[in-house]
């Protein structure tokens, strides 16, 4: 019998202690990094070879198509680049072999620091994206957030 309540006893304070679990508060603080990154990528387009009426019109197409080049290679720097491949063998040879890559990702606050013609066919645009300036924007979007005692 005084097995049986010293186990009941037990039992009880344990119970007792792990109520008081919700009686937490719990706040949580964003920390400012001491050091921001800075990335930079430059994209390149050919001017010729761009769709358009005249020398304008495929001016501004490469304009705008280097401009794309220079987001793709920053978003390879910030959220990387899947690679899978694939390869078939037959008759213990190699039949066929291919691969294929992929970029996906948010740029946010990236700024065009240059866009000017390389030579007469190729036009470049550079970006920046200053790290900081990413970190004020989720700063200002995100909502400050608390666990409150219900």
């Amino acid at each position: 019998m005084k097995f049986y309540t010293v186990t009941i006893v037990l039992l009880l304070g344990l119970l007792t202690g792990c109520s008081n679990f919700g009686d937490k508060y719990i706040e949580y603080q964003l920390e400012t990094p001491k050091q921001f990154a800075v990335l930079n990528a430059t994209g390149y387009a050919p001017i010729n070879a761009q769709p358009g009426n005249n020398k304008t019109e495929k001016m501004l197409n490469a304009i705008q198509a280097s401009k794309l080049a220079a987001y793709r290679e920053l978003t390879e720097q910030v959220h990387g680049q899947q690679v899978s491949g694939q390869s078939s063998v037959s008759e213990l040879a190699i039949s066929d072999s291919s691969f294929k890559t992929s970029v996906a990702g948010l740029i946010r606050g990236a700024r065009v620091v240059q866009s000017y013609p390389v030579n007469e066919d190729i036009y470049a645009t550079e970006l920046e994206l200053d790290f900081k300036v990413v970190y004020q924007l989720y700063q200002s979007s995100a909502m400050p957030r608390r666990v409150i005692k219900n």
